[in-house]
């Protein structure tokens, strides 16, 4: 496997995790999915990860949204958009109830669709606004 697929298969995971975090707890159906991902991807026992994953640290909506907009920041194919999405989507249905914030996150990533008429001359920038605009609200819903 080549570095940059590994690498972007640690920040999907990165992201999943946050995202289960992103209501506030981690549901059982929701830490099942995540560690069938990790064994999928094979970064179980990755050191940045395995912390992730013991539930050891919570992670916080800032963090979620700073992994998204590295995730997005960087080069990627309407295959790792897709892939992303996919992998966002089976972890916010898996326990059957769908949070405000986390219906926000899915939002925010259907709307950095790289084939997405609407934003033909940045998707990033686009992105951007959109991302920006759901991490100020869960900034202040923390304050």
């Amino acid at each position: 496997m080549g570095v940059k697929k590994v690498k972007k298969m640690k920040q999907v995971l990165k992201i999943l995790i946050a995202a289960a975090w992103i209501d506030g707890v981690i549901q059982p159906e929701e830490r099942a999915y995540l560690r069938r991902v990790a064994q999928d991807f094979q970064l179980a026992d990755d050191p940045e990860i395995k912390p992730l994953l013991s539930e050891l640290r919570p992670v916080n909506a800032t963090e979620c949204y700073q992994w998204l907009e590295e995730y997005f920041g960087e080069n990627h194919t309407a295959q790792e958009y897709h892939q992303l999405l996919e992998k966002i989507s089976a972890l916010v249905y898996s326990d059957g109830y769908v949070d405000v914030r986390e219906a926000k996150l899915v939002e925010a990533i259907q709307s950095c669709d790289p084939a997405n008429p609407d934003c033909k001359n940045s998707v990033w920038e686009r992105m951007l606004r959109k991302i920006r605009k759901v991490y100020r609200s869960a900034i202040e819903q923390q304050v």
